[in-house]
């Protein structure tokens, strides 16, 4: 691509004005100690968030995260963004798939691609000293994908395969299931290419796709280990590739439904929801307290989550083997909030039902000041701890920085935390409760009852 060498060039600087400076060690009284930056974000006129971090770290990490996920698919592109998932390592205008491979591999590099159904987030890692070489595929990989033809179709043994590993994973098709029959559209649309649409995906489509949506004002450039003001120039430079707000998703319509796929294993895997928060809003920190409340899965390795307010009441209507926690699930305009049960297909009635009745007695009032602080707590530190990894902060800043333009600081995300009362966490399991419901459920379901009859 046309200037792209100019990184290496931003690179060379922003190494020099950060390296370590010059000590005499023998005059050297103590350590030179290094301050990790707060967090630093920049909105540009085209609508560019950069976000950034010098942490210090020897390697450096950075991502581009677009507002393309599978939400913003049509009916007739389905798919597209599982195509793109497997398509990040594709001949571009600047490089071919070879060199992009051969030249992440050659500084110990590594270049991935994740999507949601919001967002999808390109992010390259390495060496700080190689930031330049990985940043130009980074920077390929987002602005100047050629899609041939041919590399498009030999992608469909890849979809089979993803689908497959998927398909081994029953939560995953629960979870899949689950928003297929709560919205009628929009989060709707499923992470993994639908069958009909299995090598119909064209090479026109996933050109128009980024098109529209790949737009500067739907981006957020975000990196760790790096300089603001660098940073800042390379999204200036390069990545003010396209004008306007792109594809205008829909509004996700909230219905209540049910997907029930009918299985020959001994299983059942089942999860019952009604609409919960929208991502950001305070009403969704209160859906995550009452998550952590009812238990949202063992918080030591292996363990059996006896301790959660869901378990207990189960194992009062079963003696046999279950697992059983809250699920939560916030968007940008909805949110899905219920329980998610495994157990025995002969039990599995009995076993919804009574996690089901324990959020209704959480809905009456059954929440003690014990129960609040240690999810609070728990909660706090399932947070905290998601940052101590270089791929959970990047997500976190980039997520943050691409629909608010800002970032919160942890210590604001745990006051907002610590400002939830009981009254909040018993209004968000009435709203569970009153609320209709959707239901998924896969497994042998002689026993498991309908969405609605419980």
């Amino acid at each position: 691509m046309k200037g792209l060498r100019g990184i290496s060039q931003l690179s060379r600087r922003l190494y020099a004005a950060q390296a370590a400076p010059k000590v005499e060690f023998a005059a050297a009284a103590e350590p030179v100690k290094f301050r990790p930056q707060e967090v630093q974000v920049t909105k540009l006129p085209s609508g560019l968030v950069i976000a950034s971090v010098e942490n210090y770290s020897p390697a450096s990490r950075i991502g581009v995260l677009i507002k393309a996920g599978s939400r913003y698919e049509t009916p007739d592109n389905l798919g597209v963004t599982h195509l793109l998932r497997l398509s990040a390592n594709l001949t571009t205008k600047g490089a071919s798939a070879f060199r992009i491979t051969r030249g992440v591999e050659a500084v110990g590099g590594n270049l991935g691609v994740t999507s949601s159904r919001e967002n999808i987030m390109y992010s390259v890692d390495c060496l700080r000293d190689h930031i330049d070489t990985v940043m130009e595929y980074l920077i390929n990989v987002t602005t100047a994908p050629e899609f041939r033809p041919w590399e498009v179709a030999d992608l469909t043994p890849r979809v089979k395969l993803d689908k497959a590993l998927a398909g081994q994973t029953p939560q995953i098709g629960v979870i899949e299931s689950l928003h297929a029959a709560a919205y009628k559209n929009a989060l709707a649309n499923s992470l993994y290419c639908p069958d009909h649409r299995e090598g119909k995906v064209t090479s026109e489509e996933m050109h128009a796709f980024v098109e529209n949506n790949f737009t500067s004002s739907r981006m957020a450039l975000v990196g760790l280990g790096v300089d603001h003001t660098i940073l800042t120039q390379v999204g200036q430079q390069f990545l003010n590739i396209r004008s306007g707000m792109g594809t205008a998703g829909s509004e996700a319509k909230y219905r209540g439904g049910e997907v029930r796929v009918q299985g020959t294993g001994s299983l059942v895997h089942a999860a019952v929801v009604s609409e919960g928060a929208t991502a950001g809003s305070g009403e969704a920190v209160a859906f995550s307290v009452l998550q952590q409340v009812l238990g949202a899965g063992p918080h030591v390795k292996r363990g059996a989550n006896t301790s959660s307010k869901l378990a207990q009441a189960v194992s009062k209507a079963t003696a046999q083997p279950f697992d059983v926690s809250a699920f939560n699930a916030s968007y940008s305009d909805s949110g899905l909030f219920g329980v998610f049960t495994i157990s025995q297909a002969a039990d599995a009635g009995d076993v919804i039902k009574a996690a089901l009745a324990q959020v209704e007695a959480v809905a009456q009032g059954g929440v003690s000041a014990e129960d609040l602080g240690r999810a609070k707590a728990q909660l706090k530190a399932q947070y905290l701890m998601s940052l101590e990894t270089s791929e959970g902060l990047l997500e976190a800043i980039g997520s943050q920085a691409l629909v608010e333009g800002t970032y919160l600081a942890p210590e604001a995300v745990s006051q907002k935390i610590d400002a939830v009362s009981s009254n909040d966490v018993v209004n968000a399991a009435k709203k569970f409760a009153a609320g209709k419901k959707s239901m998924a459920s896969n497994g042998h379901l002689a026993n498991t009852p309908f969405v609605d009859e419980i």
